[in-house]
């Protein structure tokens, strides 16, 4: 029990244990708080993945019908020269698609 004071013991008990209880409580509180916040940032973290690779799958789609495009004589967007070798229709297909933007390339500029 509490030193004798002009407040009733009884109630100087019950703050000091209430003082105690979230003393003792904290550290728990504060782990729950921390794991959430992680738990949240991965989760962000895969839907960031998965929306990239979503990206990344249309422009290689795009590449690939514009490659079978020019292959097949068809026009295209890129307004190939029909008139080259294959060799050489292969090879301007492979500027264009080196000339996409890459999803690593916008991570790095967004991380800066």
């Amino acid at each position: 029990m509490a030193d004798p004071t002009l407040v009733n013991g009884q109630i100087t008990d019950s703050v000091t244990q209430s003082n105690v209880h979230v003393l003792g409580t904290a550290p728990a509180m504060a782990l729950s708080n921390l794991y959430q916040t992680i738990s949240q940032s991965i989760g962000l973290a895969a839907q960031n993945a998965a929306a990239a690779q979503q990206q990344a799958n249309i422009l290689y789609q795009a590449a690939t019908a514009q490659a079978v495009s020019v292959i097949l004589g068809g026009s295209t967007a890129a307004k190939l020269d029909t008139g080259n070798d294959l060799a050489q229709q292969i090879a301007q297909i492979k500027a264009t698609i080196e000339s996409f933007p890459r999803g690593e390339d916008k991570e790095d500029a967004g991380s800066a």
